[in-house]
């Protein structure tokens, strides 16, 4: 935990050390602030230039990415980003990390990331109506492993069942890698009226600065900076740095809020998350050219003699800091009292362009407030290129495609994850069109035919081997993911999750994974229009696999017309869209089969994902397609075997052209399975040759068995026992 002192005490480097910053920063801050600091003022310049406020390693990289598009309405730069889906309406939504905290405490370090990330939601105005989670957790061996998943996914279910918002969609991954600093990145999102958006611009001098929400404790004090670290053999000692989360209370805050900005109450609002009361008031202050200041003694406490320092820095969740219409106070206090939550005005907005804290009666820390931001330090780490990883050579044979298919959806990474989904609420709202473990959840949007589609997406053994095409790969997957439900990708979200930015090679996995995201998203029109940095996942000097999430939303005009990954009709035509599979570096096959995580990562031509997936569309869109599935891990043969057991049919694939490795188990990009009555097969594949996108009839739906020849095939009974038994036994113990 961060040391509290007397606010006057001298400041030593070891002090300096411990707030995360190094010996030329202090000297930037003496140069700021022409003296000494106080220890309140460094613990103010501590939250607001570690990595996870200040994106001091990344921000040179992240300006590169397109940020614009005829959708967006906000990019990055506010609480959450916003794109129009038509009508005057706007979807809102971000994915945010809370890694390091859920890997200290499981449990509250997952409730209160999905806590943070609807507050990012609905802090922007936008009723929540949909949430998800990318989860990476280490070797299934490792002795932490069940103990971090069970928690985990507790906190995740606990807190967004409580407050009331349907889990949607996400990942669950396993591998060493992730054993000493496991990944949980939580997105969420909403709708609003498009001219009802809030940001945390201040305007106005001399208006009321309010603080509303949850009392202020002493949990998560210094939770920013310990996210900017890396882990060593210390982890325990940072236990008190985890915050606490209600989600009744915030289900009261969102209502509250929501009530309140209908008012006309609002000129700026903005979540208390990284760094609490400090963030929050710098960064509307800062963003409105105004100063701000503060008096503590009125910010409401539930603990007893809090420093200036702790109030500061504490990230108790539940709160928020608003500048408030002065002649809507009664009503906008009313309101919070009504909902049983603490308004208090505690500072107000000044022309200085000054940070002022006072506490007890004295003043505390007087900070220049645009430079707590704008002089944050940003850096050009040095970075070298991943080396080529070698071609694969002497590939084992594959000796029985359908043991190895059994192997493959009966493993960690690719088993059935109901036990996970099982225990979030997905149906809340009623407005879920389409579970979790399709290509991608879809929610209705209220009083409308519209819907919208969200998927999480990243594949880090592509990233290891090659950020750039991993990078690439993470932004098509999720466009074709929106595709195969029939969705037209708008946006996306990123949540940027890497090592030591200070080691030249983990900084040279993330320039290049920016670039290969960037080059995607200008290829697929699919801006990024907010997100997260991660980095120093780390521990004892082990970096995870290079992990950078995509979140994709894509608009359904009509979710009636809505694309699943079942099988539908006994007769249906299966179709591959695509070329067949050659790729076997890196692919789920290697790994599961053989025992190697070896070869290039697949290459990922984007004008060919966007001619399959604009024309696999088109066939959803005017109804010639019964089921569709993107063929991503495990090729061809599991993305079948997944539409079979989701549909509970067979089917006879007896128009493979090949039952070779690279055949059925190849990774090779923009490829699906489609299939359409027999009635309409021959147009599809009429239409396909004329839009030069390449389809070929590989089988029929029916049965109760997938068979790739007479004597060569599986019940779709015993694929699903074995698909469905890995999860549940391993987390009763019975399964390593």
């Amino acid at each position: 935990m961060l040391p509290t002192f007397d606010n006057n005490a001298p400041i030593s480097s070891e002090m300096v050390e411990s707030h995360g910053l190094n010996s030329e920063e202090y000297e930037h801050i003496l140069e700021l602030t022409g003296r000494t600091p106080t220890i309140t003022e460094l613990g103010i310049f501590s939250a607001m230039w570690n990595e996870h406020c200040s994106y001091k390693s990344s921000k040179k990289w992240l300006k590169t990415l397109p940020v614009t598009g005829p959708c967006v309405v906000y990019g990055p730069g506010e609480n959450a980003g916003v794109v129009d889906i038509g009508d005057g309406q706007v979807a809102v939504f971000k994915m945010e990390s809370h890694n390091h905290p859920s890997f200290i405490e499981p449990y509250q370090g997952a409730a209160t990331g999905v806590g943070g990330i609807l507050r990012d939601v609905f802090t922007m105005g936008a009723r929540p109506v949909a949430a998800m989670n990318a989860l990476r957790f280490g070797a299934p061996e490792h002795a932490k492993t069940r103990h971090l998943v069970a928690g985990v996914v507790a906190g995740v279910g606990g807190y967004g069942n409580c407050f009331g918002v349907p889990t949607v969609g996400g990942e669950v991954n396993f591998h060493a890698r992730y054993n000493g600093n496991i990944l949980v990145n939580a997105f969420a999102l909403g709708i609003a009226n498009r001219d009802g958006i809030f940001t945390s611009q201040a305007e106005g001098v001399g208006l009321p600065v309010v603080y509303l929400g949850a009392k202020t404790g002493r949990d998560g004090v210094g939770g920013a900076t310990m996210a900017s670290a890396e882990f060593d053999d210390q982890i325990e000692e940072k236990r008190p740095t985890v915050q606490v989360g209600d989600p009744f209370t915030e289900k009261c805050l969102l209502e509250a809020c929501l009530e309140l900005m209908s008012t006309g109450a609002v000129i700026a609002i903005q979540d208390m998350g990284a760094a609490g009361l400090t963030c929050s008031a710098v960064e509307m202050g800062a963003s409105g050219n105004l100063g701000i200041t503060l008096d503590l003694d009125k910010v409401p406490c539930r603990e007893e003699r809090m420093s200036a320092y702790e109030m500061m820095l504490s990230e108790s969740q539940e709160r928020m800091l608003m500048v408030l219409e002065p002649s809507k106070q009664a009503v906008a206090e009313a309101i919070f009292t009504k909902w049983g939550l603490d308004f208090a005005i505690v500072g107000e907005t000044t022309v200085d362009l000054r940070f002022k804290i006072h506490h007890h009666g004295a003043l505390m820390a007087d900070l220049p407030i645009k430079k707590l931001g704008d002089e944050a330090p940003e850096y050009d780490r040095p970075w070298v290129a991943p080396q080529p990883v070698a071609p694969l050579e002497d590939i084992p044979l594959l000796a029985d495609p359908i043991e190895a298919l059994k192997t493959i959806i009966g493993s960690p990474d690719m088993a059935s994850k109901r036990w996970i989904t099982e225990q979030y609420d997905c149906l809340i709202q009623a407005n879920t069109a389409q579970l979790p473990g399709g290509d991608a959840g879809v929610v209705r949007v209220d009083g409308t035919q519209k819907a919208l589609a969200m998927t999480s997406d990243v594949t880090p053994r592509y990233c290891e081997a090659d950020p750039f095409e991993g990078g690439k790969q993470a932004v098509a997957e999720a466009w074709r993911n929106l595709t195969a439900v029939g969705a037209t990708p708008l946006a996306v979200t990123d949540n940027l999750n890497f090592g030591n930015p200070q080691r030249p090679e983990i900084m040279g996995q993330f320039v290049r994974a920016i670039e290969g995201i960037g080059e995607a998203c200008r290829a697929l029109e699919f801006p990024v229009v907010s997100g997260n940095v991660s980095l120093y996942n780390e521990t004892n000097g082990e970096g995870i696999l290079p992990t950078p999430t995509i979140g994709g939303v894509g608009l359904l005009a009509d979710w009636t017309q809505m694309a699943k990954l079942a099988f539908a009709h006994e007769g249906d035509v299966i179709i591959l869209i695509g070329e067949a599979g050659t790729h076997l570096g890196q692919s789920i096959y290697l790994r599961e089969v053989h025992g190697l995580e070896a070869g290039p990562a697949p290459k990922v031509d984007l004008a060919v994902e966007r001619r399959n997936g604009d024309f696999v569309r088109s066939q959803i869109l005017d109804g010639s397609v019964t089921a569709c599935h993107d063929i991503s891990d495990g090729g061809l043969l599991v993305a079948i075997a997944e539409m079979a057991m989701a549909g509970g049919q067979g089917a006879d694939l007896a128009g493979l052209q090949s039952t070779s490795a690279e055949s059925l188990f190849g990774e090779d990009q923009a490829r699906y399975v489609l299939t359409v009555s027999p009635q309409k097969a021959d147009a599809v594949l009429s239409s396909a040759a004329d839009a030069e996108v390449p389809a070929n009839r590989i089988g029929i739906v029916g049965g109760q068995e997938l068979k790739l020849a007479d004597k060569c095939s599986i019940s779709v009974e015993t694929l699903k026992q074995t698909h469905e038994s890995w999860l549940p036994g391993y987390m009763s113990g019975t399964k390593a």
